[in-house]
């Protein structure tokens, strides 16, 4: 798993639990923090497709040389 997929899951996480922090204390803080869940959520997303399409990319590559 690629490194910045990594650090964007563990802000996801602590994003997650700062909301119910945030909620359970009666605050509506929470809604930027699940907001910042989901960007977080994506960015790990896009960072494990990328590496993905660019292995598979190399694998494809290698084959066709050889």
């Amino acid at each position: 798993m690629p490194r910045l997929a990594l650090y964007a899951l563990a802000v996801c996480v602590l994003a997650i639990a700062a909301a119910v922090v945030s909620f359970a204390r009666g605050s509506l803080l929470g809604i930027v923090w699940i907001l910042i869940a989901g960007i977080s959520s994506n960015m790990a997303w896009y960072y494990l497709r990328k590496t993905r399409a660019d292995r598979a990319t190399t694998h494809e590559g290698e084959g066709a040389t050889g």
